[in-house]
């Protein structure tokens, strides 16, 4: 088997609410996703998610190599960057490839991807995660109670600017979830909005009231000694490292024993999810995916990860021309047993044009000194951290 072409594909995925983080957020609550479909000589065809960055210089060192020899590939598009840097949005690209080669990989076997990769349960345990910073009382309440009722005990609430206000979505959140379990889990994502003394301050004044299971990206992400600090400093465990593009960036992290909970994205397609949890299993540390629905088929990696706790459930809708073959149950994902990584477009409906970009202007992730001023929220002042 061959790999002879590529096609890209965006289309929208719409969230039925606003969606973002403290970073901004998008009121209309559509979001891009770039799919890329990759060809081969025996007509089957691998689906993958991610970025459409830089996909022409990485399929040149892919085209005419079999797409089953996904390890050897990926470190062929790795190295096929390595001058001009495979970091960013690049690192989306390969992982979207990546993510297709698997596709094609599981499909030839004709095994879902779960079962291919060593799973032996279809179950994935998640938190519910509703990307809910521009969310009012009434809006949190309709989506954590449909995930609640959907079996999740866990959620992760997004937050940083104000800790009454935190606090209040934090309860009220508890309280739901409580419904269904005498002991839900919470957590928060500050999405690197602090320092180190704010965050120090902003964690103690929330344990006044809440309970953390964890608190995600506190800091920025490779300022390991301050996370380092934090994590002697707070009860609640540190979750980062979403956004590191390549296992070389989590040695930092590892070395000063800064993390308690490692996370990668699923963006970053399927091989760096598997060596990322590799390289935190070798450590004893749990591992945690995130960014369900920018690439379902990683999802598929959890089902076979000695080490994987909970993987982020965002959303129980679907882009459009896509179906997917697992189900949102039970506090987690249930995956089908089609063969490949679950995902099937629907040509009719993809034209491979759209107008919502996640991240543009005013989007999450556009760091400004006025991002959350919009929900009237605010940074504690900032105090000297601890020794």
């Amino acid at each position: 088997m061959k790999i002879t072409g590529y096609r890209l594909i965006n289309t929208t995925l719409d969230w039925g609410r606003p969606v973002g983080d403290v970073n901004g957020f998008i009121e209309s609550g559509r979001t891009a996703l770039p799919i890329v479909v990759v060809e081969t000589d025996e007509g089957i065809e691998g689906i993958g998610m991610g970025m459409h960055d830089g996909i022409p210089q990485l399929f040149e060192a892919v085209e005419g190599e079999d797409p089953r020899a996904t390890s050897s590939l990926y470190d062929r598009m790795i190295s096929r960057m390595f001058k001009n840097g495979h970091g960013g949005a690049v690192f989306g690209g390969i992982g979207a490839l990546d993510s297709a080669f698997w596709d094609i990989k599981a499909k030839a076997a004709g095994q879902p991807l779960w079962r291919l990769l060593g799973g032996r349960d279809r179950f994935v345990p998640g938190y519910a995660s509703g990307l809910d910073i521009a969310l009012n009382a009434e809006g949190l309440d309709a989506y954590y109670l449909d995930m609640s009722e959907r079996g999740f005990t866990s959620a992760k609430l997004k937050g940083g600017r104000d800790v009454a206000h935190d606090a209040d979505r934090l309860a009220l959140v508890r309280d739901i979830l409580g419904r269904t379990t005498d002991e839900p889990l919470l957590m928060l994502d500050a999405n690197e909005s602090w320092n180190l003394p704010q965050a120090v301050r902003y964690i103690r004044h929330l344990e006044e009231t809440v309970e953390l299971s964890w608190i995600e990206e506190p800091l920025r992400r490779w300022d390991a000694q301050g996370l380092r600090r934090l994590r002697d400093t707070i009860a609640p465990a540190v979750a980062t490292g979403e956004n590191l593009t390549g296992l070389e960036q989590y040695r930092q992290l590892f070395d000063a024993q800064a993390v308690d909970i490692v996370q990668s994205s699923a963006v970053w397609g399927v091989t760096h999810a598997l060596r990322v949890a590799i390289a935190a299993h070798a450590r004893d540390l749990p591992v945690s995916p995130i960014g369900m629905t920018s690439n379902y088929a990683v999802s598929n990696v959890a089902t076979a990860l000695p080490n994987h706790l909970l993987t982020e459930v965002t959303s129980p809708r679907v882009p459009d021309g896509v179906s997917v073959d697992f189900e949102i149950a039970e506090g987690g994902l249930v995956l089908g047993d089609q063969p490949g990584g679950g995902v099937v477009l629907d040509s009719s409906v993809l034209d491979g044009t759209t107008n919502f970009v996640w991240g543009g202007a005013g989007g999450p992730h556009v760091r400004s000194s006025r991002a959350g001023l919009e929900l009237g929220v605010r940074l504690p002042p900032r105090e000297t951290a601890p020794e």
